[in-house]
């Protein structure tokens, strides 16, 4: 039923502008709005794991997102005091579908914007929306500038302050988990190996992996802390506050950090999974509205799946939208597939954060088991998340 359906999109992100291109390709005329007056990111990596890659393959941009990022080959734990490898998870063979890939969230952007033009969708900048109006009609979006704009079909992919959300669930305070992170990128030394290393320690720990072929190392350096830190991705920081934090780490880490120029900062807070992803009426054509992304269920950055699981969700709505006779069932149909996966991402995400920072007797004990199971049953450990790379919402 999206022939020629009129639909507009909330922002210009991962979720956005995927979804418009999936919409658009399904014959809907999409507009998306974005408050910027350009489309960019500010430098940082994302990993794309097969889940969201085979996404990004059924629609079409398998090969621009081979040319933008880098094929992983493993995800390792080590310990961050010692410098020693814990476990090696062997990702490169995780590819029933797509392969694991690194990619710069810039490059990955790119990609996708020109991927929605190609497919027909009207991008506008500078539209910055104040808020968003329900009920028995169709949703109203009002501007900065106080103009109001009825919608046909409103899909809402702006990110952790969603003026969607907050029409569909009312406005919720997230709550800080008293864990800051940086994100940075430095240049790569020659030969670095297409990997994604963990470097552990008590109460922190460090991410690290390659981007744009190896000319440049992502960085994630993630504390606890009970200094309060706002919620936000431009915030910047001095970098010799991130030195201090990883101090005691090895010499390996140490040295990254001390490229580092200029570092961002951002709190990590929890926001609850919505509890009501859409909304639609009964009109002549039928109205609808949703959410997805960030929008719908925030995920804190422990499992690297908060750009996929954005994938998943504009897939599987554009699905739902298009083999379904009206906007209402769609939607329906969307939300009933897609809240208890989310649901079960953002736990395993919140849980990773406490095996990541353990210190003293449970962490080596923990270290421990991870080698032996690793040294005995690799195979089995990988298979683990079977239920989270292995799952294809195209197939």
């Amino acid at each position: 039923m999206l022939i020629g359906q009129k639909v507009t999109v909330l922002g210009a992100g991962v979720a956005g502008l995927t979804v418009a291109r999936a919409l658009a390709l399904r014959g809907a005329e999409v507009t998306v709005l974005e408050q910027a007056a350009e489309i960019t990111e500010v430098g940082a990596g994302l990993q794309i794991s097969p889940n969201g890659a085979c996404v990004l393959k059924a629609l079409g941009l398998e090969g621009a997102m081979e040319a933008a990022g880098t094929r992983a080959e493993a995800v390792e734990l080590w310990d961050g005091g010692s410098g020693t490898r814990v476990l090696r998870l062997d990702v490169g063979k995780l590819q029933p579908v797509a392969p694991y890939r690194f990619v710069h969230r810039a490059d990955l952007i790119d990609l996708l914007a020109v991927g929605a033009r190609e497919a027909g969708v009207q991008i506008r900048l500078l539209q910055r929306i104040d808020k968003v109006v329900l009920g028995a009609h169709p949703p109203r979006i009002v501007t900065a500038q106080g103009a109001e704009v009825e919608c046909g079909l409103l899909i809402g992919a702006d990110g952790l302050h969603s003026r969607l959300r907050e029409a569909l669930n009312g406005a919720v305070a997230p709550f800080f988990t008293h864990h800051a992170a940086w994100r940075t990128v430095i240049p790569a030394e020659p030969g670095i190996a297409p990997v994604a290393q963990v470097f552990m320690g008590a109460g922190r720990h460090l991410v690290s992996y390659p981007l744009r072929g190896g000319t440049l190392r992502n960085i994630v350096a993630v504390e606890e802390r009970h200094r309060w830190v706002e919620e936000s991705w431009s915030l910047r920081d001095d970098p010799m506050g991130l030195r201090i934090a990883f101090r005691d780490f090895c010499p390996t880490v140490r040295g990254w950090l001390e490229q580092v120029e200029d570092p961002y900062l951002w709190g990590l807070f929890r926001h609850p999974v919505a509890k009501r992803w859409q909304a639609s009426g009964p009109e002549a054509g039928g109205w609808g509205a949703a959410i997805l992304g960030d929008a719908a269920h925030p995920t804190l950055p422990f499992l690297a799946q908060g750009a996929v699981m954005a994938l998943e969700d504009a897939w599987v709505l554009a699905e739902a939208l298009a083999s379904h006779d009206t906007p209402a069932a769609g939607l329906a149909a969307y939300q009933q597939r897609r809240e208890a996966r989310a649901a079960r991402v953002v736990d395993a995400a919140t849980r990773n954060a406490r095996h990541y920072h353990l210190a003293g007797l449970p962490r080596a004990v923990a270290h421990l088991g991870l080698r032996a199971a690793g040294a005995v049953a690799p195979g089995r450990l990988l298979g683990k998340f079977d239920w989270l790379y292995g799952y294809d919402v195209t197939g």
